[in-house]
């Protein structure tokens, strides 16, 4: 078995990112422990990994950012159709650096820039129209939208990784690493 878990995830991402159609092959979900004790997860974007550390970003006074503050203990969930394999990421976040939330930011597109500049993710809204309005008004004078302060990322550094191919058999294989004394240990689990 392979020592490190993080090549063989990029080793699998290069082989999905290959052979997928889907239109944003970077997605994946983040769980998080929630406020109301009831855990919380949405869908994020993958930006990259730097030093064995899966990067995401968004909002950090969304209720995610709000969640993480709060305990930031992590999981992140891959499934890739076509390859059939699922990784499963157990991990503590933090914040990314100011030059690297902006370099982030200044690589969106423009209507994903202005909506984060306008609208506070999660957050009730008495008026959606009066938004669209704002965003199209922005968007139709192509200012330079700034990042705004309270938007940044996650730097998850990985703690637990488990890798399942599945099977037709449903002997699906899987392999657990777990970070111990700062090296990785793997073992095979049963399916």
């Amino acid at each position: 078995m392979r020592n490190s878990p993080i090549e063989i995830f990029e080793e699998w991402f290069k082989e999905e990112l290959h052979l997928t159609e889907v239109r944003i092959p970077t997605a994946v979900c983040l769980s998080t422990h929630g406020t109301d004790e009831f855990p919380n997860a949405r869908f994020v974007s993958l930006k990259e990994i730097i030093n064995d550390a899966f990067i995401i970003t968004g909002p950090l006074n969304s209720l995610k950012g709000i969640e993480i503050a709060r305990d930031n203990h992590v999981a992140l969930t891959f499934w890739w159709t076509e390859t059939e394999r699922q990784i499963r990421v157990q991990g503590i976040a933090r914040k990314i650096s100011e030059k690297l939330a902006d370099k982030y930011f200044h690589e969106r597109d423009l209507n994903s820039k202005i909506v984060s500049s306008i609208c506070e993710q999660g957050k009730e809204t008495k008026d959606r129209k009066l938004l669209e309005q704002e965003m199209q008004q922005r968007a139709s004078s192509k200012e330079m939208v700034d990042r705004p302060k309270n938007w940044g990322g996650y730097s998850i550094d990985p703690v637990r990784m488990e890798f399942m191919e599945f099977r037709e058999t449903r002997f699906h294989d899987r392999k657990l690493f777990e970070l111990e004394n700062g090296k990785w240990r793997g073992k095979q689990i049963q399916p």
